[in-house]
Formats: C-alpha cells, structure tokens, sequence
C-alpha cells in the first residue's frame, strides 16, 4: 500500500493500522510469518518477493507502511533496535567521510560513534546543533557527507531547526538524518522539513509498553545512500523477530492517544514545577522560557512531547534522593511508556557526560498527572 492510498488522518491510519485486512483469512490483524525461507519459482525467480527472513520478512510489511504513511516518506525499514537502525545509517557511509553530530545526543550512539565509526574510518565531529550558523561554520563542502540530528535532544532537550540545517546541509552535498524519537511522527514529520532519513527507536513511543525492542528508518528517496542502508540491513541481519514486529504494531495502533496523554502531562507537570524553589531549572521544550520554545513551535504540532527534564537546586545528592523516593515514577532507563519513569542521568551515562549532576530525567506515561506531580513533590529533600 503506498502512502497516498490510505487517505486518512495519522489517528486513523494507526488505529485500523491503514485499514489493512488478511486477504486469505479476512483477518483485521495481520498474521505473523516466521518461516525463515521462501519457496523459489519454476524459473527460479521470487515472484512474491520474498527471500530469506534475514533480510526481509512479510509480518515487517504493515509497520513499514504505516510508518511510510506517518512520515510521508517513500520507504521505512524495520531494524532489531533503535541501535541496529542508527548504526546502519553510519555504516551506509565510507571511509573518510566527514559527519557532524550533535554535543548533546542519546549516550549508546555518541559512545558508539566514539568507540567504533572513528576506527572505521568516519571522521566524526560534535558540535551544538542548537545553533545554525555553527553546523553552516562546520560543513565541509564534498566532504561532510550526512548531518546527524537529534530533536528534541536527549537529555537537556535541545531544539534544532530541521529544515534552515538541511539548506545549509544539502547544499554543501550533505545528506541529513533525524533522530525523532521524541518527537514522534505525530509531533515532527522530519522529511516534509527537509530531511533525508528519519530515525526512531520504537521501542520507545511507537510501541509504547516496554515490551519489544526495535528500530525503524524512514527514507525521503530511493538513492544510492539509501540502498546501502538497505543492504547493510540485509547482511547484518539486523532485523527484529515476526512476533516483535507484530506487537510493535499491536503498540502502535495507540500511539495516537498515549502520545497526547504524555503530552499533557509533561507540559503540566514542568508548569507546575517551574517555579518550586527546589528546581533551579526546568527542562521541557513546551516552556516559553525554555531557549528553544520557538523553534519547536515551529516544527512541532499537537505537543511538546512527553519528556522533561529537571534540575535541583540540592545538586546531585537531592536528584538521586528524589529518585530514590518517589513511589509512582519508576528507577528505570527507556522512555516512551505507559508507565512514568524517572532517572538520574548522569550516573548511568558516567564519565565524559554532557548530562549535568543534578539533572533528573522524567519519562511522563498515561497516569493521572495530579498523582504524578504530588508523588514527585514528595520525594523532595
């Protein structure tokens, strides 16, 4: 199914997962296909396309479309983690190649850019990508070959303007992919900004029930860029199991409604401790006061996300206090669930971590926001 023959809204599109029915059974859910291996024509040919589940497999195909369908590209791939699909958009480039990436990112990836891309070769450099004029200083025309964005970025939630960076980007021959995970397809659509490829963790928000991990690519072209990507999924194998893939898409059939929940919530609970005399900052894009409310007004439609994160006047000792005390809000790393999660960042991402010592990281889930803030308001010192 391609992305404009489902017509309607991404509500809907989600809900009836594009309104896609088993054609042999009439089922509403899609089965799920474990084989590994596909019968070959007379000919010798694949005339249903499919191969080997190493590379390819058809219980992938309904979430592909949908997600195709969310951020109006023209293909998404599903991978085994957020990891699998980051590391294959690096591992799509070659030797030499120049990638500028954010100071301020998800900590396995920059660790990962750090410990593995430089010794392949990836020439790698961190900059703030909260300010435009500093990627323009940084591209390297003919040589910086992709610009790694991340929006809203974890953990301080910065803002970068998607679509100024991608005119700066593409016309020094760069290619631009954004970690959206955040954001989600329902709050940001990267590629209509200008984006080349559209990353997510679906573990995350698109699954939502911290159940399944996966991964997922969202590409705006078939070029040659994009069919390596392709076949470094294939030759990696770095796909997620049928019956992942089918409770991904039994997640994401609600995203719609627990993305606005955590939405709502997260906007009221940094509202609400804004001005305590406990929290020496508050951030949360949705904030007028927040550096890079504008910007994310501007890309960002229906919320402000379901990430927040505070930072305590008692430093570090009154953060891992709070955490340890709260009672709704759960110790835990992952974001994007059902279930409210709380975390002191800096001790999980150790030594070299831009991440402050007195920052706490909150994952809002579908609770009631009222609880959620009272039980945070009583684990202070």
């Amino acid at each position: 199914m391609s992305k404009k023959s489902y017509p309607y809204s991404p509500a809907t599109a989600l809900a009836q997962s594009l309104g896609i029915i088993d054609q042999e059974t009439q089922a509403v859910v899609p089965p799920i296909h474990v084989a590994t291996t596909y019968l070959r024509g007379k000919d010798n040919s694949y005339p249903t396309g499919n191969v080997y589940s190493r590379a390819d497999n058809p219980t992938y195909k309904p979430v592909e479309a949908l997600l195709t369908k969310l951020e109006e590209g023209h293909e998404a791939l599903l991978f085994g983690s957020g990891m699998a699909a980051a590391t294959a958009v690096f591992q799509g480039l070659r030797p030499g190649d120049h990638v500028l990436a954010p100071k301020v990112m998800y900590w396995a990836l920059r660790n990962w850019l750090l410990n593995f891309a430089t010794d392949w070769g990836l020439n790698i450099e961190f900059i703030d990508m909260t300010a435009t004029e500093t990627v323009a200083k940084h591209l390297k025309a003919g040589e910086t070959k992709l610009v790694w964005l991340e929006t809203p970025g974890n953990p301080l939630w910065c803002i970068s303007d998607i679509a100024a960076i991608a005119k700066f980007a593409h016309a020094a021959g760069a290619q631009v992919a954004v970690d959206s995970t955040c954001a989600t397809p329902l709050l940001t659509q990267p590629l209509k900004l200008g984006a080349d490829i559209v990353m997510h963790s679906a573990t995350k928000y698109l699954n939502g029930h911290s159940d399944v991990i996966a991964g997922a690519l969202i590409g705006a072209r078939d070029d040659t860029y994009w069919q390596r990507i392709r076949a470094v999924r294939a030759q990696n194998g770095a796909v997620p199991s049928p019956h992942d893939a089918a409770q991904l898409l039994r997640g994401m059939r609600t995203m719609h409604l627990r993305v606005r929940e955590a939405c709502q919530t997260a906007q009221f609970i940094a509202e609400q401790l804004d001005q305590h005399p406990a929290i020496a900052q508050v951030l949360y894009p949705g904030l007028t006061s927040f550096a890079g409310h504008t910007i994310a007004k501007q890309q960002m439609a229906g919320g402000f996300g379901g990430m927040l994160s505070v930072r305590l006047t008692g430093g570090a000792t009154a953060a891992i206090h709070v955490a340890a005390h709260t009672k709704l809000w759960k110790r835990a790393t992952s974001l994007g669930g059902v279930e409210s999660l709380i975390e002191h960042r800096a001790s999980i991402e150790g030594e070299g971590t831009p991440c402050p010592e007195d920052l706490l990281r909150m994952s809002c889930g579908i609770e009631d926001p009222h609880e959620l803030l009272e039980d945070f308001l009583q684990a202070l010192p």
